[in-house]
């Protein structure tokens, strides 16, 4: 018999008389066993310390390396502009550098009716567009208020209008599909389906409206006749709008992913992941990007805000705030400013963040929760509060609050560039300063809104 088959008989009569007689094998190993136990309790220890270090939140990123281009701050213009999609721009930076827009404002005119207006309306050539949240598009005289045209193009919508060549463009959550209109008429010249729910709000460039859809895929359609050009499946239900710049597509998904794709192809180029509430979990990103500075700047559901690199997708910073960041962020370099992000949280908050860094320049109180995006024009950022329903505004360069109106919900406001257009929950009223010298005959009688002269003063 080897020596092996010996030492595994007296092991097994061991184990026998162990399982027989426990007092005998703890009188006999009393030693070892304690050894062991403390053994198996320092393993256990150990072995939470460790996975509660792998799994618990990740701490924010801060990578200097990351390539940023300044931009020379735009020269503000006194002139009626084009607001023509959802965050203003292709880029959707929400900013609009307008000379003599700020309070204090006077009410020209105030539209309302009962569906929710969660997204903001846009402006072209004198006349206001938007959809309710019931799916109902419709038209308005800018100067006025009247209503131009209505048209019922679904049951539930949650996503601003595109406007191109005299044509609307919009996407809807039920049923699910994508409309081209008249924008003179509101007639419907085509009806695309879609294979899942939509709100994304359409960007169109060149002939192609591009938009997500929550069966993960970004898609890109002729304006023609709504044929589809590609679609890309990307990581996740897409909620996000996406935003453009040299032939590429930035856009978030709720896979936890920002993502970029070119715009002729559909191939991705770069997927970036978010870091998540750590234990395994990944972020959500509903917030719309803005593109400045070679970067992409978003907020996520797991409560930060982002800075990814446009090239490759490097993750620049992140910050992060005391709740989700549904809001898309103004992107702004001023001349009293520096480039600096503009973005807020359900935390309540409005957060000035260094455009480079990512480091905090201010951060104020909204009065409750920001859930929709902010937007800026001429010196004021403002925002739209949950909690209340009021709209804020802050001087973008010290944070000083410097208006308050009593309506608001989700979106604040969007201009074209003599006065703005402010949302409520379901109502858009039209505010013009009161020093602006166009048009002042017309709209003597206009009643005053409120606003702010002095940080603290609320009306």
């Amino acid at each position: 018999m080897s020596d092996v088959s010996r030492r595994l008989q007296r092991v097994w009569r061991g184990t026998r008389r162990a399982v027989r007689h426990p007092r005998w094998f703890w009188r006999e190993h009393r030693r070892l066993a304690l050894a062991a136990g403390a053994a198996a309790l320092v393993l256990l220890v150990g072995g939470g310390v460790l996975a509660y270090e792998l799994l618990k939140r990740p701490a924010d990123v801060h990578n200097s390396n990351v390539a940023f281009k300044p931009q020379k701050p735009p020269k503000p213009q006194a002139k009626t502009v084009n607001w023509p999609m959802f965050g203003l721009n292709p880029a959707r930076t929400r900013y609009l550098p307008v000379k003599g827009v700020k309070p204090p404002y006077k009410l020209i005119w105030h539209y309302t009716e009962r569906p929710l207006l969660e997204f903001p309306p846009i402006y072209a050539g004198g006349k206001l567009y938007a959809v309710n949240n019931s799916g109902t598009a419709f038209s308005l005289d800018a100067d006025t208020g009247r209503v131009l045209w209505e048209r019922r193009i679904g049951r539930l919508n949650a996503s601003s209008p595109a406007y191109y060549k005299h044509r609307l463009y919009i996407v809807n959550l039920v049923p699910g599909h994508v409309v081209k209109l008249d924008a003179r008429t509101g007639k419907v010249l085509w009806k695309h389906a879609l294979p899942g729910r939509a709100e994304s709000s359409p960007l169109v460039l060149d002939g192609t409206v591009y938009f997500g859809c929550e069966n993960d895929q970004l898609f890109a359609l002729s304006t023609r006749n709504g044929h589809v050009r590609w679609a890309t499946t990307l990581g996740g239900p897409i909620k996000s709008a996406p935003a453009y710049r040299k032939g590429v597509l930035y856009v978030g998904d709720y896979g936890g992913y920002m993502n970029a794709v070119d715009a002729k192809s559909g191939a991705i180029e770069w997927q970036s992941g978010s870091l998540g509430q750590g234990f395994g979990t990944s972020g959500e990103f509903y917030s719309t990007p803005a593109l400045a500075y070679g970067r992409v700047y978003a907020g996520n559901n797991d409560t930060r805000v982002y800075s990814f690199d446009q090239k490759d997708g490097t993750l620049a910073w992140s910050y992060s705030t005391g709740g989700y960041v549904y809001s898309g962020p103004v992107v702004a370099n001023t001349r009293h400013t520096g480039p600096t992000v503009y973005i807020g949280s359900f935390d309540g908050n409005i957060y000035a963040l260094n455009a480079k860094s990512g480091e905090p320049r201010w951060i104020r109180s909204a009065g409750g929760s920001v859930i929709g995006s902010l937007s800026a024009v001429g010196d004021i950022v403002y925002a739209a509060e949950f909690s209340n329903g009021s709209t804020e505004g802050f001087a973008m360069k010290t944070g000083r609050r410097v208006f308050h109106y009593k309506t608001g919900t989700y979106t604040p406001v969007i201009s074209d560039g003599r006065r703005i257009y402010l949302v409520g929950y379901s109502s858009i009223n039209a505010l013009q300063p009161y020093k602006w010298k166009a048009g002042l005959a017309d709209n003597r009688k206009a009643k005053p809104a409120r606003h702010l002269r002095r940080p603290g003063n609320q009306h």
